[in-house]
């Protein structure tokens, strides 16, 4: 069995990991909250998700997580009456990503609370590791 602080370490690391992955989908996601397709047959922005898996790493025996899909969301498009745009259908009416602003800004923050806290872990076994160490060489 591996030593506990190591796996601590891991454990938090691979949160680290999956909630950067999860920042940079948000970031993706709210980068293109207002893009429309080219014309009026295309569709816009799909709005991603993120789903997360939890592995059991067989070299340290921890449960670690990891990201398990970047899918779509399949809400449907918005449509907004815009008779002067490139992609207007015959209506008038575009076709908007399935963005809610809201919904990604909770996540965003989710995400970056997790993050923090992964960070902390990582940063109390740091001090725990440098304690062990420092009684070591005291003997």
């Amino acid at each position: 069995m591996s030593d506990p602080l190591q796996i601590s370490l891991r454990v938090a690391a691979s949160g680290l990991k999956a909630q950067s992955t999860r920042l940079r989908v948000v970031a993706e996601n709210l980068a293109n909250a207002q893009s429309t397709g080219s014309t009026p047959d295309a569709d816009p922005y799909q709005r991603k998700t993120v789903s997360f898996a939890n592995v059991l790493d067989r070299a340290s025996e921890a449960s670690i997580v990891q990201v398990n899909d970047i899918g779509v969301d399949q809400t449907p498009f918005q449509l907004e009456y815009r008779p002067g745009h490139p992609a207007a259908d015959e209506r008038g009416f575009v076709k908007l990503p399935n963005v809610n602003m809201a919904t990604e800004l909770a996540d965003m923050r989710e995400a970056n609370r997790s993050y923090e806290a992964n960070l902390q872990i990582i940063k109390r076994t740091r001090e725990l590791l440098s304690m062990t160490i420092d009684l070591l060489r005291s003997q």
